[in-house]
């Protein structure tokens, strides 16, 4: 799916982006690599992906060095909800309210988990 985002990136900076989302994450210091550029070209590539957020950056330790772990924005859109539901009943987990592992609601939705086996 691209978005209004993307739509000016060029080559490099598109191969960029689905390297990081093939990979869920990477360590910016083996994007570089894997990508085929100076470190001062990934940082760039990096730094515009940033400021169009479609990849966010976390200071980590990588093999002893201080890198980043470059990972996707995950669209909203593109959540997997179905692992919330057990037939046709939504987890009595999704809400504010506190669950009681006893209640009747928490064992058929169990119970419908079972028979979807």
């Amino acid at each position: 799916m691209s978005t209004a985002a993307e739509e000016d990136l060029s080559e490099v900076e598109h191969e960029g982006l689905q390297l990081i989302r093939e990979a869920g994450g990477i360590h910016q210091s083996e994007f570089w690599k894997e990508l085929d550029v100076d470190s001062r070209k990934g940082s760039r590539i990096i730094d515009k992906l940033e400021e169009r957020e479609l990849v966010e950056r976390e200071a980590t330790v990588y093999d002893g060095h201080n890198t980043y772990l470059v990972t996707p924005v995950r669209d909203p859109r593109d959540l997997e909800f179905s692992l919330l539901m057990a037939g046709d009943m939504l987890s009595p987990f999704v809400g504010d309210e506190e669950v009681d592992a006893q209640s009747d609601a928490f064992s058929q939705w169990v119970m419908n988990l079972a028979y979807e086996e």
